[in-house]
């Protein structure tokens, strides 16, 4: 079977490959098409493809290209991590956002609406090309915003598009650890959008036991979670947040800490990246040792605004990938059918009440051959129902602004984000992105609408 990974030359492509090292069944993916619009980062991550694979003889055979229809062409599955304006635009999406004073993230806030605004145009782009090239393809997508970006693919490949994120996932584990149930066949139920969900349930033997990691503070204090909420903020919760509602449930904390920072998220990865690829283009021979450094660093730092500095990332955290894991059971499920409960961005049907039937959410799933179906889940909280259907609506906006070239809905967007509290600054963000951001600008200049 053939996958094409889109985005290719991306950093954290070894971290799938690596996990298709481990898979050696009969019907399996023995071959990798890596695509990206730049061919040198694409030569360094075959450099530390190759010396992760050598010696082994089941290896996936790779090969790279510019060329996007060539990526496509009798692809079985397409993992698509692309990132439209490159760090150079998340830098963007943080800086102009914190320079009006409002909280600057890739994927949460006005960050995420710009970083979708640019990327929606392409991935639907990339949706009729599967549909041409691929037909048959299973599309998995990782490009963030995981769920609205999943949800425009939608409209043109339905349900051959799934999204994956690694966070509501770790959260699990890092709960089935505190409560000593490492590797235990645990029940999730978990729910909302991507980067902005809740762990209700967690059932061993017919029995919850997270209101016992609830109601243990000092089990809490050992997870990234509660030192990022607090244990009485959790208790009063009932449930444990996804890292992501951070931004929300601390938003002043958050900005007051990222902005009280030397450089942004964005601006760490942007130099490490640009240090990692001139790095490997200098010393070939040593790319995989210098990309297991740089990945123990860029894990060890994820969020580190969030935590402050007395509190490290944990051993497993950082060791851990996550979401390749993810795309690998996914694709067994898919191609061998290999049950897995997975949790995925999927179509809501009448998962969670109070959103659209087509809405893309995030919660468990079962999955074979014929593709995920989401579990049954608690029903949200009256605040969290609410935040979620904001947030929502804000998506659906920013899908229909992109295609549609209007700066009108995009206005709207950022206004009714819960994070952006003016009017007045959501169109200055807007104008402050335009200029920042090429790719940006020209979503409206080809089509402008009102």
């Amino acid at each position: 079977m053939k996958l094409t990974m889109l985005g290719g030359g991306g950093f954290r492509t070894p971290l799938v490959y690596r996990a298709l090292l481990d898979d050696v069944a009969d019907r399996r993916i023995d071959r990798v098409t890596l695509y990206d619009i730049d061919a040198g980062r694409l030569a360094a991550i075959g450099h530390v493809l190759d010396q992760l694979a050598a010696g082994s003889p089941t290896a996936p055979a790779v090969e790279t290209t510019t060329d996007l229809d060539a990526a496509l062409e009798g692809a079985d599955f397409v993992f698509s991590a692309v990132r439209v304006g490159g760090l150079d635009g998340r830098v963007a999406d943080e800086r102009v956002a914190l320079d009006l004073g409002v909280l600057g993230q890739e994927t949460t806030g006005p960050g995420g609406v710009a970083f979708g605004l640019r990327t929606i145009p392409v991935a639907v782009d990339i949706a009729r090309r599967v549909t041409r090239l691929a037909p048959d393809a299973w599309v998995i997508n990782f490009t963030n915003p995981a769920g609205m970006i999943t949800e425009a693919m939608r409209a043109v490949l339905g349900d051959r598009v799934i999204g994956i994120c690694d966070s509501p996932m770790g959260l699990a584990q890092r709960a089935q650890r505190a409560l000593h149930l490492d590797g235990v066949d645990a029940g999730i139920d978990y729910a909302g959008l991507n980067h902005l969900g809740w762990l209700q349930g967690l059932t061993v033997n017919g029995a919850d036991r997270l209101p016992d990691l609830v109601a243990d503070a000092d089990a809490l204090a050992g997870t990234e979670e509660g030192q990022l909420f607090g244990a009485d903020w959790i208790a009063s919760l009932g449930a444990v947040p996804n890292e992501y509602l951070y931004y929300y449930y601390f938003t002043r904390d958050a900005l007051a800490a990222i902005v009280g920072t030397a450089e942004t998220r964005g601006e760490f990865l942007l130099r490490q990246q640009a240090d990692f690829y001139r790095a490997v283009a200098e010393l070939p021979g040593s790319a995989l040792a210098t990309w297991n450094r740089v990945r123990v660093e860029r894990n060890a730092t994820y969020m580190q605004e969030t935590r402050g500095a007395e509190h490290a990332r944990d051993d497993a955290d950082i060791e851990d990938g996550g979401y390749e894991r993810v795309a690998v059971a996914l694709m067994a499920a898919i191609a061998r059918d290999e049950p897995a409960e997975l949790i995925l961005n999927v179509p809501n049907g009448e998962t969670l009440p109070g959103l659209p039937a087509d809405a893309v959410i995030e919660v468990p799933c079962a999955v074979d051959s014929h593709g995920p179906r989401p579990r049954s889940v608690s029903p949200l909280p009256m605040h969290g129902l609410g935040l979620v259907q904001q947030v929502k609506a804000v998506e659906r906006l920013t899908i229909a602004a992109a295609l549609e070239g209007s700066e009108r809905m995009a206005v709207e967007a950022l206004a009714l984000h819960p994070l952006v509290d003016s009017v007045t600054v959501a169109r200055q963000l807007l104008a402050g992105y335009r200029q920042r951001i090429p790719s940006l600008a020209t979503i409206f200049s080809a089509s402008p609408k009102t």
